[in-house]
């Protein structure tokens, strides 16, 4: 089978360097056009050490024309930018993944709203689908564009959709605790992401509002068939990688603790990126830093009316770059997890 061939858009940030060293060990990609504006003419492997001897790349300008010699274009910009070439690469049959914010709201009210900008593209949601895999897959299978979504949304779908979807919980209640290591925060010169600033500390931010907020709630009540009431509050600690999320919701039928791990296990028994923990054992960020899998665990604390979901991420795998390569696997047709079976590293 001929390689998928790849560009990448916007390929200086973290989630540019985790596609490329992802792609590297994909047997049917091959990345043959990476751009950044600030950076062009200098060499991958200048820029990433851990790349040396395995891409002979330069940064170069995006061009629109070039870039419709790839099979793919991964977008890993700042939001704006994917929606205003998206259109001229999807006519000319070039798929797209945007790892940014674009097409992740379908409101685009709400969308301006949160990201202080007008949305120009709306004729082309009908090409668009939200890339969760485990509940998107056949209609990402279809789409030109996949709106790769947010780290936290990852996180927290994958943890309250078994219980919204069976009708479990009170969805008018919910809270979700995040926590996420700096590298979230994207590689820009940050005063306040210093490791002296940050390290030995902890602090939620967001609380009024964050631009993950709306994403989750509309693919919540889309999912779910009926409004939903979250709260949202994320949090920055002192590592590079990892996400936690605390999920805490009322009970509205008396499920048991072994019911609720059932549910769970049965919702994710042939996904090949969510692993539900078994009962009585709590994920870690260290069980999936590195890899592109989500684990899991579901506990009705001291058999009382609350469940609690605990679920971790790396926020720049499963997160970002290892679902927009799991969602490329689907759109060619290509086994899910090529590219993907990396082990989670420890220590």
């Amino acid at each position: 089978m001929q390689k998928v061939k790849v560009g990448i858009v916007g390929g200086t940030g973290y989630t540019g360097v985790e596609l490329l060293r992802l792609l590297a060990n994909h047997p049917q990609a091959e990345v043959s056009m990476i751009t950044s504006r600030s950076e062009e003419g200098v060499a991958v492997a200048d820029m990433y050490p851990n790349l040396r001897g395995i891409y002979d790349l330069q940064f170069t300008q995006p061009d629109s024309e070039k870039l419709k010699s790839c099979d793919i274009v991964f977008f890993a910009t700042p939001h704006g930018v994917a929606m205003s070439m998206a259109d001229d690469l999807t006519s000319a049959g070039v798929k797209v993944i945007d790892l940014a914010a674009d097409f992740r709201i379908e409101d685009l009210d709400v969308w301006s709203k949160w990201y202080g900008m007008p949305h120009t593209e709306a004729k082309l949601f009908d090409k668009v689908c939200y890339g969760l895999p485990e509940y998107f897959r056949d209609n990402i299978a279809k789409a030109m564009i996949i709106a790769n979504p947010g780290c936290y949304p990852t996180s927290v779908l994958l943890g309250l959709l078994p219980l919204l979807k069976a009708g479990v919980i009170d969805p008018s209640n919910i809270i979700a605790d995040g926590k996420s290591g700096v590298s979230g925060a994207g590689r820009g010169a940050n005063v306040a992401m210093l490791g002296a600033e940050m390290s030995e500390s902890f602090k939620a931010y967001g609380v009024s509002g964050h631009r993950h907020l709306p994403e989750m709630k509309e693919k919540l009540t889309q999912l779910s068939g009926g409004e939903v009431g979250l709260t949202f509050v994320p949090h920055l600690v002192p590592m590079v990688r990892g996400m936690e999320n605390s999920i805490y919701a009322t009970m509205k039928t008396d499920m048991s603790q072994a019911e609720l791990q059932q549910l769970f296990e049965e919702t994710y028994k042939n996904e090949p990126f969510v692993d539900v923990m078994p009962a009585g054992s709590l994920p870690e960020t260290r069980m999936v830093k590195g890899s592109n899998m989500c684990r899991l665990a579901v506990y009705r604390p001291q058999g009382s009316s609350q469940v609690v979901v605990t679920s971790v991420i790396d926020n720049l795998v499963k997160g970002a770059a290892g679902q927009a390569v799991q969602n490329m696997n689907i759109l060619f047709g290509l086994e899910e997890t090529l590219g993907l079976t990396q082990v989670a590293l420890l220590p």
